[in-house]
């Protein structure tokens, strides 16, 4: 007895150590956002969508598992306090109009289930940002994820090219040759390879020159061959809005720079087609401007929010039901509206699904409160570099939020993204960030 007594007595103390120094902490953080991104279901170009009823049971299992191991590790491994300051009263009201979106639906109980994958994506974020204990072991969360993210994906395209490259003989045969790796769709994959370009200079500049180079280089390849023009341009514009004030002293400026770039793409975008004055100019300078067809996308959107301000549609209900799909189509649209299952605008999206209410509290959530936290970010080295990490991932997608939909997405790999960003300059505005930083 004596010899299966002994162990038990020197196991207790070798565990409790293991778990002090935090390695387990970070290797399940490193899982869990490995996982978000790529999903259980890498390669599926058809969209092993995450359903509330009847859908992938891989996909429900697993995140259902994710879910709760997230669960487990932010009671047992995470510093309480760090866990209560990402309780946000803009994040709670958020989430009390999607519970009301989710009523407003004709079958509430399977639109509960489908907003749940995004609420188990909003939990697991947070354990991924509060496991590890330092700058050093979220480095290493960060740079395990990216490269299985990145080398998946670089693999797709030799082992399974007709999953990771878009394919001539499906719906969107325009998109014939272009890399999409282990997602679903090149306007999924760009956003997430632009944020691990921005991933790679956080690398870079904390000291970690070989992996930070080679990350940055690597997402830049891809971004170019999913063939967005317009995330391959707004990299360098987040980096530049977040970086180059630093550079000179004028960091104060960031949030100021962040918030007229996303006026001026609103203005852009949205301006051209609700804005009268702007409207005229752009059809006056710019006649064919139509983002692809988006703006008949957006006019459509502008007169069914009219039709119910307040309250919205509810949640994932709009696009593919009979309002939608029996409407009329006229000639001249640029875009069939019937059967497309977003309308490649997050704010419209969001309005359309829970009202202009809650749009307002998302700006106040999504925007405002992030640059207000960036400011309050202490001066200390290894804040300073995360949170302009999180802040150039929080302006690239607000930015791409103007031509793609994924507030709320389930677990959309650029909501995962953005969420991180939005919840980690929370903490890095509230908490000293310790770690070796390596010159």
């Amino acid at each position: 007895m004596s010899s299966i007594a002994n162990p038990r007595r020197i196991e207790a103390p070798f565990t409790t150590r293991l778990v002090a120094t935090g390695q387990p902490a970070t290797v399940i953080a490193a899982v869990i956002l490995g996982v978000l991104i790529i999903s259980f279901r890498p390669f599926q170009p058809a969209g092993a969508e995450l359903t509330g009823s009847g859908g992938d049971i891989v996909n429900q299992l697993g995140f259902g598992g994710l879910g709760a191991l997230s669960l487990v590790a932010l009671l047992t491994l995470t510093d309480r306090r760090v866990l209560l300051a990402l309780i946000s009263p803009w994040w709670l009201l958020l989430l009390g109009f999607l519970f009301l979106s989710i009523l407003n639906t004709p079958a509430p109980s399977v639109t509960m289930r489908s907003a749940a994958f995004s609420l188990i994506g909003i939990l697991s974020v947070a354990a991924v940002l509060t496991l590890p204990r330092d700058a050093d072991a979220f480095s290493r969360v960060l740079a395990f994820a990216g490269f299985s993210i990145l080398g998946l994906s670089y693999l797709g395209l030799v082992l399974v090219p007709e999953a990771a490259i878009h394919q001539a003989g499906e719906v969107e045969a325009q998109h014939a040759g272009l890399w999409r790796g282990v997602f679903t769709h090149k306007n999924i994959a760009g956003p997430v390879m632009a944020s691990l370009s921005f991933v790679g200079i956080y690398l870079w500049r904390r000291g970690w020159h070989g992996a930070g180079a080679l990350m940055f280089l690597l997402a830049m390849v891809f971004v170019v061959h999913t063939g967005s023009k317009t995330t391959a341009g707004t990299v360098p514009l987040a980096g530049l809005l977040v970086i180059l004030p630093g550079l000179f002293g004028l960091r104060f400026l960031v949030p100021l720079l962040v918030a007229t770039a996303l006026a001026g793409t609103a203005v852009a975008t949205l301006g051209i087609v609700f804005i009268e004055p702007v409207k005229e100019l752009a059809n006056h300078a710019l006649p064919d401007l139509t983002y692809t067809g988006r703006t008949a996308l957006w006019e459509f959107m502008g007169e069914m929010i009219a039709r119910h301000p307040w309250r919205g549609y509810g949640f994932e209900s709009f696009w593919l039901t009979e309002l939608v799909l029996t409407s009329d189509q006229p000639f001249d649209r640029a875009w069939d509206i019937r059967g497309i299952v977003h309308g490649h605008n997050s704010y419209l999206d969001l309005a359309i699904a829970m009202g202009l209410p809650a749009l307002a509290v998302a700006i106040v959530t999504f925007v405002i409160v992030p640059l207000r936290d960036y400011l309050r970010v202490p001066l200390f080295r290894e804040n300073v570099f995360l949170a302009d990490l999180f802040m150039m991932i929080v302006a690239f997608t607000l930015l791409n939020a103007f031509l793609e939909s994924f507030f709320f997405r389930r677990a959309d790999p650029v909501w995962m993204l953005f969420v991180m960003a939005v919840l980690g300059l929370r903490l890095t505005a509230r908490f000293r960030v310790s770690g070796r930083t390596q010159r």
